[in-house]
């Protein structure tokens, strides 16, 4: 027993009592002894009752300790039997060594003892804890003390049941537009135009009722969505099959209709998320229309995009976007100019295209211009021998001294800052424009001042070109100029092979008429034949995979520079019956590289996006660091072989 307990009877206090008794018996005596007698017998009576009282204290106390205990024992039973939470005790073979009721209900077995742990429960692994798993339809939290070789299971089935239903419930907001609404239908009558435009609405109608969609028109040619979660998952696993629907419906029209759909699921409240369903349609239609754009979580996923976008007929956004760039200009103390990293002849073309809009503009303009490379190599010659030229040209670091406030920064060929030549410079910038005629990727530059992204131009030094001619001041163009335009706009579209429109023959018509000199062009577009050779190289090793995929494999050991890449994918497009080309090789700087083109059956950006990468719908590429060339193969083939089984691409 205790000390605390028996010391309530033959503590300090009782021995004190019991002397001070028998002091006062002894003191009587002096006087009376009689009475001192009385006192001592009745002393050692109480004596005896105490000494009685606490042997059935101690009794009662242990009785009432032994059976507390029993009921404790029974309830800890009861309880191991019969709470709703599994416990699981295995040796240090990973063996099962002891278990309460609930897992033996849990796997419905009859014996467990000495079972595999590995072998009862496949799905335990090492991850993080606590993981969930599903033993005969209902879902478990499983958390272990690998201290103790201890599991707990705890059964969360409702609990995942409701959130399930909570995500499948979970609403989603979207934003569909029908492109090329106005200019539908040219060559048809009026009666035929409505019932093309009729039969369109009436198809998208019928896609949504399908699939569970609220629809309501907010314009002529758009329309807002709300749907639930286990709606949008069929669209994902469909594709957004209506793209394909719209674009058949009206695929032998001059204009074709196609569809651009932006869809959020991401947002604290409605209003955020009906702000991101729109700014995932701007990403659609920046990329040229007819595909979907789902922004989930902090990733936007592309559906679609199997088309060219279509050419535009008027040129009324050049002239605005050409005073607006204008404007700019003047209200800066100076103007940067900046394209990708390896920049080509477009990049660099257009660059002086702009400089020479900022000169038109009375501001102060810089190109900023790193190493340079084969593809750019006759072209910074021509700068160098330049006086005016020279001087406009700054190195990566110069210009992040240069940059201030009152600095304009203007990117061209390119919408991702992390491709610029110095990303820097994009994050010091308070104010940036784009020009570029790529597909918008996920990455963009945050918050723009303004944007020109025309997806169906053949190249930037287009657009540049068509913003020149809406300068206010009278335009002088000299012949480095307009020729490196013209190289721009030549390198761009294999000599005017691939994405040349109308615009683009009328771009290159104004810059002959101003100066182009086809000779020079030619002699900045020549090659060298150690070049000539690596990509010769390069084209011998290539298999045709799917019948109409060529991939071509540089040698492990050697690097090549992008252009070389670039152009023995070209180079292989041009063989019979191949329909898109996959060309990988090194290069200098140690990157593995993979640069991808197709006639236009097949998407190529869709496929390089999938690698980190992006482009256009003919022609696109990435890059991998710290990979092999081989491991490069193996992530394009395991892509090749997802959308040749879901036939997305085509």
């Amino acid at each position: 027993m205790p000390n605390f307990i028996t010391k309530r009877w033959h503590g300090a206090h009782m021995v004190f009592a019991m002397c001070f008794s028998l002091i006062l018996i002894a003191l009587l005596g002096i006087y009376r002894w009689q009475y001192a007698l009385v006192a001592l017998l009745v002393f050692f009576l109480l004596a005896y009752v105490l000494v009685r009282a606490e042997q059935q204290f101690r009794t009662d106390f242990i009785d009432y300790v032994e059976t507390l205990s029993q009921r404790v024992k029974g309830a800890h039973q009861a309880a191991m039997g019969g709470m709703p939470l599994g416990i699981l005790l295995y040796d240090r073979e990973n063996r099962v060594a002891w278990h309460n009721p609930f897992i033996k209900e849990m796997t419905k077995a009859e014996s467990l003892v000495g079972v595999p742990v590995s072998e009862l429960f496949p799905a335990l692994s090492e991850a993080a804890q606590p993981q969930k798993i599903e033993v005969e339809g209902h879902v478990f939290e499983v958390i272990h003390q690998a201290e103790e070789r201890l599991y707990f299971f705890r059964d969360i089935t409702r609990l995942e049941r409701l959130r399930e239903r909570y995500e499948r419930e979970q609403s989603v907001i979207g934003v569909l537009h029908m492109d090329n609404f106005d200019e539908a239908g040219v060559g048809l009558d009026e009666q035929e135009r409505t019932l093309l435009l009729s039969d369109v609405i009436s198809a998208v109608t019928r896609w949504s009722q399908t699939n569970e969609i609220s629809l309501r028109r907010l314009d002529s040619d758009k329309f807002f969505m709300v749907m639930k979660r286990e709606s949008l998952e069929r669209l994902k696993k469909n594709r957004f099959d209506i793209l394909d629907v719209v674009r058949d419906m009206t695929r032998q029209i001059k204009i074709p209709i196609t569809l651009s759909i932006g869809v959020a699921t991401t947002g604290a409240n409605m209003v955020e998320q009906t702000h991101a369903a729109e700014a995932a349609l701007d990403i659609a239609l920046a990329r040229g229309g007819d595909q979907a754009a789902l922004q989930d979580g902090d990733r936007v996923v592309f559906f679609g995009g199997k088309t060219n976008a279509v050419e535009k007929r008027t040129r009324v956004r050049a002239r605005v976007i050409s005073h607006a760039l204008s404007n700019l200009i003047k209200d800066s103390e100076q103007v940067i100019i900046m394209g990708h990293v390896q920049p080509d002849m477009d990049a660099l073309g257009s660059a002086i295209g702009v400089l020479k809009a900022v000169e038109l503009a009375n501001g102060k303009g810089y190109i900023v211009l790193g190493e340079s490379n084969p593809s750019i190599a006759g072209l910074v010659n021509v700068i160098n021998r330049s006086e005016v030229l020279r001087e406009r040209v700054l190195s990566p670091e110069r210009a992040l001294q240069k940059v201030n406030a009152n600095t304009l920064l203007i990117l061209v060929d390119t919408h991702k800052p992390s491709l610029t030549i110095e990303p820097k410079l994009v994050d010091r910038s308070q104010r940036v424009v784009v020009i570029d005629h790529h597909r918008r990727g996920e990455e963009f530059v945050r918050d723009p001042v303004l944007v020109y992204l025309e997806p169906y131009a053949s190249s930037t030094s287009e657009l540049v070109t068509e913003l020149l001619q809406y300068q206010e001041r009278r335009l002088n163009l000299g012949k480095v100029e307009t020729t490196a335009l013209l190289a721009g706009i030549v390198v761009d579209t294999k000599s005017f092979a691939y994405r040349s429109g109308s615009r683009t023959f009328e771009a290159a018509s104004f810059l002959r008429r101003h100066g182009a000199d086809l000779a020079m062009v030619q002699s900045l577009l020549q090659e060298d034949l150690d070049r000539f050779v690596k990509r010769a190289e390069i084209v011998k090793n290539t298999e045709v995979v799917y019948d109409k995929m060529a991939i071509a494999v540089g040698e492990e050991t050697e690097t090549y520079d992008q252009l070389v890449i670039a152009q023995a994918a070209d180079t292989l497009l041009n063989m019979k019956g191949v329909g898109a080309s996959f060309v990988i090789g090194k290069r200098e700087d140690g990157k593995v590289s993979i640069s991808a083109r197709s006639q236009g059956e097949m998407n190529v950006q869709v496929i390089m996006e999938e690698l980190g990468g992006g482009g256009h719908l003919t022609h696109a590429a990435t890059q991998f660091e710290g990979i092999s060339i081989d491991e490069a193969r193996s992530r394009l083939m395991d892509v090749l072989r997802q959308i040749e089984e879901g036939g997305d691409a085509e």
